[in-house]
């Protein structure tokens, strides 16, 4: 299992994490980056990382 932390300090809202993984990633109301799981299991660790990556302004970083 594994997190993801979630900088919405400097998510901008470009919304690349949700359009690669929208079972694991979303836009709140204010645009701006939300988690839909607390942990993810290593099944998921490819499509998170993905996502995670595709951050354009790194808001996104995976935590073991």
């Amino acid at each position: 299992m594994f997190t993801v932390k979630a900088d919405r300090s400097i998510c901008q809202g470009y919304g690349n994490c949700a359009m690669d993984a929208p079972e694991s990633f979303d836009l709140d109301d204010d645009g701006l980056v939300v988690a839909l799981k607390a942990q993810f299991t290593e099944d998921e660790r490819e499509v998170v990382a993905a996502a995670v990556h595709s951050c354009p302004v790194r808001a996104l970083s995976l935590a073991e």
